[in-house]
């Protein structure tokens, strides 16, 4: 995701193996170490609007599966690893706002906690909420206080997946097979906000790399 887009990044025959086929784990490991950071130092040292709606939109043009060949196969504990679970996360959303929109407000119902606050969704929160949202935090991660931006995407995990576990609870004894598949999901959010909350926190000790 280069901020000019007509200048391509270009990698060496081995590089581009490595990243199609995972046959060198270290080369993976390094080329999205390197990615990372030099995107995010080049546009956070100086944002522009126009180049942070790129990237902000990037995956509506090019795929998920374009940030998955270079940041999905590290660590979720390290910079690539916590800027793809973000745009994961706003896939996650954009593929059915409807039914994230609905886990979100069914969350803030059930637990008590603060994370309604630190994610940040207008009340209430429908659709259209939850999009501009998912579209917020990542726009904090390229020019807002980066922690920060993790944290709003934990809180919003979450409170997504106490939502999704309450409806599962719910179907359990009229469906079956959708209450799994809610469980799964459910279980999938939480991790997700594991991984944020603790990327957050490497950030803010400056140990995120």
């Amino acid at each position: 995701m280069p901020r000019d887009h007509h200048r391509p990044v270009h990698f060496t025959d081995a590089e581009f193996a490595a990243l199609q086929g995972g046959e060198d784990p270290a080369l993976v490991n390094r080329v999205a170490h390197e990615t990372a950071n030099a995107l995010l130092h080049r546009v956070r040292q100086g944002p522009d609007p126009q180049v942070v709606e790129r990237l902000v939109t990037y995956t509506d043009v090019h795929g998920i599966e374009a940030v998955a060949e270079l940041w999905a196969r590290v660590g979720p504990h390290t910079l690539p690893g916590a800027l793809w679970r973000i745009y994961l996360m706003r896939t996650v959303i954009r593929q059915n706002p409807d039914e994230i929109a609905f886990f979100f407000t069914r969350g803030t119902e059930r637990i008590g906690t603060i994370d309604q606050a630190v994610a940040g969704a207008e009340q209430p929160t429908g659709p259209a909420e939850i999009l501009s949202l998912a579209d917020s935090i990542l726009h904090g991660l390229y020019t807002g206080d980066f922690a920060v931006a993790l944290d709003r995407g934990a809180a919003f995990c979450r409170l997504a997946a106490a939502g999704a576990s309450s409806v599962a609870d719910d179907s359990d004894l009229t469906a079956e097979e959708r209450a799994s598949v809610l469980t799964v999901r459910a279980f999938r959010l939480a991790e997700l906000a594991e991984d944020l909350s603790a990327a957050a926190a490497l950030w803010r000790r400056d140990a995120l790399d």
